[in-house]
């Protein structure tokens, strides 16, 4: 990568490197002190973004996030699987201290809303301006207000399988 391009990627706030090293880090710290400081060191770097990731939320491995955190927030419930992607303004949200647990190798699309206690399946997309309310099963896609699976692959025959409801 040029310098020119790593440098606008700091800038905007699409190079989320060092955020995710402080994120690990205060994982793994014992420490109240060097918790609440590297807290406010990660809370500080998300609102310079626009995002925010709660202290207690459960993240496997680093997302793929295409926009940086420009307007996603994640409950400190919250649990995340590994190799998701999640796009801009996504809000994943508690209700009564119960947040969404994600499954791994999930799409978010721009503007969903997942919120309460509910399970994202495996291989599950959710399209862009979604509001999940509700259990999804693995390997769909689903989409609206309120949301409807519009399609499910069978990963036996990795064919797509006709509409199935939830």
């Amino acid at each position: 990568m040029h310098i020119r391009q790593w440098l606008m990627d700091i800038s905007l706030g699409n190079d989320l490197r060092l955020y995710w090293c402080l994120f690990r880090l205060r994982e793994k710290t014992d420490s109240r002190l060097s918790a609440d400081i590297l807290t406010f060191l990660l809370n500080r770097m998300a609102h310079k973004r626009g995002g925010y990731i709660g202290r207690g939320a459960k993240i496997a491995a680093v997302p793929s996030l295409p926009h940086g955190l420009h307007g996603i927030y994640i409950s400190r419930y919250a649990a995340i699987g590994s190799g998701c992607r999640i796009y801009q303004n996504v809000t994943i949200g508690e209700v009564g201290g119960k947040a969404p647990q994600i499954g791994n190798d999930c799409l978010i699309g721009a503007s969903a809303v997942l919120i309460g206690d509910i399970r994202i399946g495996n291989n599950v997309r959710i399209g862009a301006g979604a509001a999940v309310s509700r259990d999804v099963p693995d390997n769909c896609t689903v989409v609206g207000q309120p949301v409807r699976v519009i399609a499910r692959v069978d990963q036996d025959t990795c064919q797509q399988a006709p509409y199935c409801g939830v």
